[in-house]
């Protein structure tokens, strides 16, 4: 079943402070996520990556194309759905995991991970118990889970940003190089995490710079390859 299709993506960035300069990275790109299977998203720095993920989640705008998100039984275009909708898709639908963690200062590190449970109306104490469950398989030591992650060093706020998105099992993941920060034992652990997502339906697409990742989890590729023409 197809859960996200993507086509005739644009985007161009304008850098107001350099004489409007105008740096085109998206034309024309497009792909379609399905249930159960994992995309991974290859090409060089500067291809467009990380913009094509931030463009699906609606971080970036598009200028042109349409983002059909499965949501509620229905097919809901992100790229002109209100703000509400697209609010009410990333609680319920569709996850992203960054390449850093962003989270309030004083904010534990089990809080962190248990948010997302909350706005979904989950128990304040079974969302405890899932975050824990989470940051404890993700390699955090019961002691930190009561204290803010800026602490933290890189990779175990990395961790905590893995553990936020697979408490809730989303059924649509984006993920940007979600091991980069991790050693090998705890890539494998979220190597498993995102095998476990695949087998119980959710759809991932990813940047996963590491070949043994990629290997271990993408049904498919993507190539993405810079613009050279101006917009």
């Amino acid at each position: 079943m197809i859960v996200l299709d993507a086509a005739g993506l644009e985007k161009t960035f304008v850098l107001h402070l350099q004489n409007g300069t105008r740096l085109p990275v998206l034309r024309g790109a497009g792909l379609t996520l399905r249930a159960g299977r994992c995309v991974a998203l290859t090409g060089p720095s500067g291809a467009g990556k990380s913009t094509l993920l931030r463009a699906l989640y609606g971080n970036y705008r598009v200028s042109a194309g349409s983002i059909r998100v499965r949501h509620r039984g229905a097919m809901i275009d992100m790229a002109d759905a209100p703000p509400e909708r697209v609010i009410e898709i990333r609680r319920e639908t569709l996850g992203y995991v960054s390449q850093f963690l962003r989270a309030m200062p004083r904010l534990a590190a089990r809080d962190v991970v248990a948010a997302p449970l909350l706005d979904r109306g989950a128990a304040a104490e079974a969302a405890a118990a899932r975050a824990g469950a989470m940051l404890d398989r993700l390699g955090i030591p019961t002691p930190l889970h009561a204290l803010p992650p800026v602490t933290f060093s890189g990779g175990e706020q990395q961790r905590v940003n893995l553990a936020r998105a697979f408490a809730c099992e989303w059924p649509i993941l984006l993920l940007d190089e979600p091991t980069a920060s991790l050693d090998a034992a705890n890539r494998d652990i979220v190597i498993g995490l995102m095998r476990e997502a695949k087998a119980r339906g959710a759809a991932l697409l990813g940047i996963f710079h590491d070949r043994h990742v990629r290997d271990a989890v993408a049904d498919e590729t993507l190539s993405l390859e810079p613009l050279k023409e101006s917009a």
